[in-house]
C-alpha cells in the first residue's frame, strides 16, 4: 500500500467540494487582516468570520478551501506524533444554503469513499444539549450518523458522557456517537453560551475522531479513554458547526434566519487517519527535514533520545519558512517575536542532534519548493526566506557565545539568561550539571508564567478595541489606513507595500516596506497629503469586482497576497484603490469630525526593509 501524501488529500477535498457547487478560494496570509484581536490566522473559519456573521461573500453561498494556519499554543507541544505550530485546514461553508444533512452525508462520503478511512476506527461527538440556556440536545446529527454507520455495517452505540471528566469515568462503553457538553460539542467566538455576548452567533457541532488502535491509553490523562482524551489513542480529525442561534439575552437564544455550515479538518491529521500511521512527521510534508537531518546527523529519527528534535526542527523550520513567505521577519515583538524563537529552538535541537551551524538554510529548499506553487509564492522568494533563515541563525549564535560566556563568568540565573540573552534553559541546565549544580526549572517556570501573564496582559490591552469590535474611532483609522499607504507610495515611492498594521480606537500602527529612515521632510509631506484627502471630503466607496478588472484598474493587494476570482475593492475618491474586506467610514471628511487632523507619532524600523508608522488623529 502507497500512502497518501498531503497535497493528493488536499487535491480530492477541493475537487470533491468543487463538484458539489463549491467555489474554492485561495488561502489567506498567516498575519490576518481585519482582525487586530490576534497575530496570527489560527483555523480556516478566521478569515470566514464577516460572512458567518451575514455579510455577503462575493464568491456565493459555497465555498471550500484549504487555509494555512498557525498556532502559538502548540509551540510547546511539538514533539509529540501530533502537534504542529503550522498546518493547513481543509474548510467549507454554506452561508444559509446546505445544511446538517449534506454537510454529515459528505464528510462520510469524502473520509469513507473517496480517501478510504476505515469506518471501523471512525468515532463522532455532538452536542448533547444546554438545559440552563434551553438549548436541545443535536439529535438529528446523532441519527444522521447512525444511518451512516448502518450502511457500513456498524451499529453504532450513542452514549452520553458530558464533561471530559465524565469521560475518564465512564470511557467508551461500546459507543460509536458520544453525546458530550456546551464545553466541547458547542461552538461560538466567545465559547460557551454563557460566555456569549448578546447578538452573537453559534452553535452545536459534530466532531469527527480517528482511532490508532496501536496507542495504549496512558492513565495519567485519567481512568478510562474516550474520544476526547489526550493520550493519543484518539485524535480529532475535523469539525462541522451548525450555526444555528444568536443570543439575545441572557439565557436567551432565537434562530437565526440564515443558518451557516462551518467545517474545519486539519489536512495533516486527516491524511494521517487516511495511512492509518499517527505520526504526522513520517507525511510527505515533513519526509525532506527528516532525511535530511538524518544523513546530516546520522542518526534515526526513531531513535526514541532524539526523535523529539527531529520533529522540533521540521515542525519550526517549515513553520519559519511560511512565516517568512507571508511577510513575517524576526523581531523582539509580537509576530515577529513568535518567527524569531521558533528559528532559535530550531538551532539548539540541531546542535543537539551534532549537526552545527548553517542546516536550516541547507534543509528548507525542498520545503519551500513544496508549497510555492500550492500558496502561489514567487521563485525569487526563496532568496529571502534562505537569507533570513540564515542571518537570524548567525545572530543566536552569538548570542549564545554572550550567554556561555555570562554563565562562566558566574551568572545562574536560568530567568535572567533566557530573557536577557535568550539563553535556553536547557542549555543553562546542561552546563549547570557538568559543574555539579542544578537549576530549580520549577522556579524557572513559575518566573516565566508570571513573564508571559504579564505579556499576555499587555497583548489585551494593545488588542483591545481592535478593528474587529468595529467601534467609531478603529473604522476610521482602518480607513486612515488606506490614505496612508497611498501617501507614502507618493511621496516614498511605488516599492512602499502596506506589511501589516494594528488598529485600536486609540491609534493606528502601520507595517510598510521602505530600506531606509524617513526624513522629517518627507513625514511632513506624508501628514500633509493625507489632511488633504480629509478635507476633500472624498466619498468611500466599494465594488466586487473580478480580480483581473482589478488590476487593470491598479488595486493595490495587501500583503503580497493570493486572491479569488472576485475581490472586494474599495475607492477613496480618486486618492486610493485597494482590495479590502471594510469597513470603512463613508466619507474622508469623517476622519477630520471636531476639527482633528492626522499626525504621525513615531516612524521606526521593524526589521530589515520593514518600517512601522504610528500615527493618530488629534
Amino acid at each position: 500500500m502507497v500512502d497518501m501524501t498531503v497535497g493528493e488529500v488536499r487535491k480530492r477535498y477541493l475537487d470533491f467540494m468543487k463538484v458539489r457547487g463549491h467555489f474554492i478560494v485561495p488561502s489567506a496570509n498567516l498575519v490576518p487582516e481585519g482582525d487586530q484581536t490576534t497575530l496570527f490566522t489560527g483555523s480556516g473559519m478566521q478569515p470566514m468570520i464577516p460572512y458567518l456573521l451575514g455579510e455577503k461573500h462575493p464568491q456565493g453561498t459555497r465555498i471550500a478551501d484549504s487555509q494555512k494556519s498557525f498556532r502559538t499554543e502548540d509551540i510547546e507541544e511539538v514533539g509529540d506524533n501530533r502537534h504542529t505550530t503550522f498546518f493547513e485546514m481543509l474548510g467549507n461553508w454554506s452561508f444559509g444554503d446546505y445544511f446538517r444533512k449534506e454537510q454529515i452525508a459528505w464528510m462520510a462520503e469524502f473520509l469513507f469513499n473517496e480517501i478510504k478511512i476505515n469506518p471501523e476506527k471512525f468515532y463522532v461527538t455532538v452536542f448533547a444539549g444546554d438545559e440552563k440556556n434551553k438549548l436541545p440536545k443535536d439529535a438529528e446529527s446523532a441519527e444522521l450518523w447512525q444511518k451512516i454507520y448502518k450502511t457500513k455495517g456498524i451499529d453504532a452505540k450513542v452514549v452520553e458522557i458530558g464533561s471530559e471528566e465524565d469521560g475518564a469515568k465512564k470511557g467508551m462503553q461500546g459507543g460509536r456517537i458520544f453525546y458530550y457538553n456546551a464545553k466541547k460539542n458547542w461552538w461560538s467566538r466567545a465559547g460557551v453560551p454563557d460566555k456569549m455576548p448578546v447578538g452573537e452567533p453559534g452553535g452545536p457541532d459534530t466532531e469527527m475522531f480517528y482511532e490508532f488502535s496501536e496507542i495504549a491509553h496512558d492513565t495519567k490523562y485519567g481512568r478510562l479513554c474516550h474520544p476526547n482524551c489526550d493520550c493519543g489513542r484518539y485524535m480529532e480529525i475535523g469539525n462541522n458547526v451548525f450555526m444555528t442561534y444568536k443570543k439575545t439575552g441572557e439565557g436567551k437564544f432565537s434562530l437565526l434566519p440564515r443558518k451557516n455550515v462551518d467545517f474545519g479538518g486539519g489536512l495533516e491529521r486527516i491524511t494521517a487517519a487516511a495511512n492509518n500511521d499517527p505520526d504526522v512527521f513520517k507525511l510527505d510534508v515533513f519526509a525532506s527535514f527528516v532525511r535530511r537531518l538524518e544523513k546530516l546527523s546520522r542518526k534515526e529519527y526513531l531513535n526514541p533520545e532524539y526523535i523529539k528534535s527531529f520533529r522540533i526542527v521540521a515542525d519550526h523550520t517549515r513553520a519559519a519558512i511560511m512565516l517568512i513567505a507571508d511577510g513575517v521577519r524576526p523581531a523582539n515583538s509580537e509576530q515577529g517575536y513568535v518567527l524569531r524563537r521558533l528559528i532559535r529552538r530550531s538551532v539548539r535541537h540541531v546542535d543537539k542532534l551534532g549537526i552545527g551551524a548553517g542546516s536550516l538554510y541547507g534543509q528548507s529548499g525542498e520545503a519551500f519548493a513544496m508549497y510555492r506553487e500550492v500558496f502561489g509564492y514567487s521563485e525569487k522568494l526563496w532568496t529571502d526566506i534562505a537569507h533570513t533563515l540564515a542571518e537570524e541563525e548567525a545572530k543566536f549564535r552569538d548570542t549564545l557565545k554572550r550567554g556561555l560566556h555570562k554563565f562562566e563568568k558566574g551568572e545562574r540565573d536560568a530567568f535572567v539568561l533566557f530573557t536577557t540573552y535568550g539563553f535556553p534553559f536547557e542549555l543553562s541546565a546542561e552546563l549547570a550539571a557538568e559543574l555539579g549544580e542544578k537549576l530549580n526549572e520549577s522556579e524557572f517556570k513559575k518566573k516565566m508564567s508570571e513573564h508571559q501573564a504579564l505579556s499576555r496582559s499587555g497583548s489585551e490591552g494593545k488588542f483591545k478595541g481592535g478593528l474587529a469590535d468595529t467601534s467609531d474611532m478603529s473604522v476610521k483609522y482602518h480607513t486612515a489606513t488606506h490614505l496612508l499607504q497611498q501617501a507614502l507610495r507618493e511621496v516614498l515611492g511605488k516599492h512602499v507595500f502596506q506589511k501589516g498594521s494594528n488598529i485600536t480606537p486609540e491609534r493606528l500602527r502601520f507595517d510598510f516596506s521602505h530600506p531606509s529612515k524617513m526624513t522629517d521632510e518627507e513625514k511632513k509631506k506624508v501628514e500633509d497629503l493625507v489632511n488633504k484627502q480629509i478635507k476633500r471630503a472624498l466619498a468611500v466607496s466599494y465594488e466586487d469586482l473580478p480580480i483581473e478588472e482589478a488590476e487593470k484598474r491598479g488595486a493595490l493587494g495587501l500583503f503580497e497576497e493570493k486572491y479569488g476570482d472576485k475581490v472586494r475593492v474599495y475607492k477613496i475618491g480618486d486618492f486610493s484603490l485597494e482590495f479590502c474586506g471594510g469597513p470603512h467610514v463613508a466619507g474622508t471628511n469623517e476622519l477630520g469630525a471636531g476639527g482633528k487632523s492626522f499626525k504621525i507619532l513615531k516612524e521606526e524600523a521593524v526589521s530589515s526593509g520593514i518600517r512601522r508608522i504610528k500615527a493618530v488623529l488629534q
